[in-house]
């Protein structure tokens, strides 16, 4: 380690208060250093996007703060003398290491001002975890502020190999190392379908595959559910048991085209929408209750819903985009179909006639590769 006995952390980036995917990793990612023995704290925002950034009902989790951590509720991401601030007092703090998490070219002014502040100490060492190095959907200067950010690291952790492979196109005379996406084992431990699906009013369900988290046109919603109408159409030449979609996740972008959409399809029977934001202590059971989870996406880096169905020991059908495949060996966790509706439909009737107790077992091993204390590790290693 660059500063021997220091065992100070500081992990920036989405937590409490805040709510989704990103806030569960960072938090999860504190409690797998405090195990180490780490002095850990989280630098969270008060102030995350302005509203014509967030395209959901609301920022916030509605769940109690996670009192086993030290967060600090401090940073604005718009405002720069707020930026000056909390990076003289990172400095001050003299942490070994800041781990700090990049997805979206909009923090890169905000984060990269208060790291280049507090690196001026000579001892804190900076590791981003980026999920992102081009984002899904693409701004005017976005190529300029995930420069300025990329400036102020020292090593990079990605968790796909399309995501280091963008980062070495503009970004290749610093440490970079690919570690794979742990496993979310924070939302509680595995239920019985019966069980998940009567919490959820799903009892008198059959057959049902899963579209889980926030809707946007790249998750390729659209898609599947054209999906569906072909696998109802198939089912009923078959005479086999009816296919049910629930899709569970928040809108992120209008929702009366996928709406209109169902109604064309004449599937408005066969797909539940709970179009609600998914609390931290439901999302066991909308997995649970799944036989399948589907991840239609037209391109995608990595999904933290993979992480989540491997825990649950959910099977998947993924698209063949992105970084989407490297974690769903085909035929042995899942199935993996191509970016368009007919494969979709495919897998999805494959998958019944093979039946969910064949993926089972894959699943139960491959999930042993995907460990918290991998990326903690490669933090630390990466900041030496």
């Amino acid at each position: 380690m660059n500063n021997t006995g220091n065992k100070k952390i500081v992990i920036i980036g989405p937590a409490h208060p805040l709510r989704g995917g990103l806030a569960s990793y960072d938090e999860r990612l504190a409690r797998q250093f405090q195990q180490m023995g780490w002095d850990t704290h989280i630098y969270t925002f008060s102030l995350q996007y302005p509203g014509f950034l967030f395209p959901g009902t609301t920022q916030y989790s509605s769940e109690p703060a996670p009192a086993d951590l030290t967060i600090h509720v401090r940073i604005n991401s718009v405002n720069p003398l707020n930026w000056l601030s909390i990076g003289n007092e990172l400095k001050r703090m003299r942490p070994a290491v800041i781990v700090v998490r990049y997805w979206l070219p909009f923090m890169g002014a905000c984060l990269g001002t208060i790291l280049r502040r507090a690196r001026k100490n000579k001892i804190t060492r900076v590791v981003c975890i980026a999920d992102n190095i081009f984002p899904h959907e693409k701004r005017p200067g976005d190529n300029l502020l995930t420069r300025y950010f990329l400036k102020s690291v020292d090593a990079f952790i990605t968790m796909s190999e399309k995501v280091l492979a963008d980062l070495k196109t503009i970004e290749k005379s610093k440490p970079s190392r690919f570690v794979p996406h742990p496993l979310y084992d924070s939302f509680g431990e595995k239920v019985s379908q019966e069980t998940a699906r009567e919490k959820l009013g799903l009892a008198e369900y059959g057959r049902i595959v899963l579209f889980f988290g926030f809707i946007r046109k790249y998750k390729g919603l659209d898609m599947l559910l054209d999906a569906m109408k072909m696998v109802k159409d198939l089912q009923q030449q078959k005479g086999t048991e009816p296919v049910y979609l629930v899709v569970a996740g928040e809108f992120y972008e209008d929702a009366r085209p996928y709406l209109d959409q169902i109604a064309q399809n004449n599937i408005s029977d066969t797909v539940i929408l709970k179009t609600a934001f998914v609390p931290d202590s439901e999302v066991k059971y909308y997995l649970c209750a799944a036989d399948v989870v589907v991840q239609p996406y037209r391109n995608a880096t990595q999904s933290g819903v993979t992480p989540l169905a491997y825990h649950f020991e959910r099977p998947m059908i993924v698209t063949n985009v992105g970084g989407l495949t490297a974690m769903v060996p085909d035929g042995i966790v899942g199935l993996i179909a191509e970016a368009d509706s007919r494969s979709l439909a495919e897998k999805i009737m494959q998958f019944f006639e093979t039946g969910a107790d064949h993926f089972v077992p894959g699943l139960q091993e491959e999930k042993k590769k995907y460990t918290w204390d991998k990326i903690a590790n490669a933090i630390i290693e990466l900041s030496s």
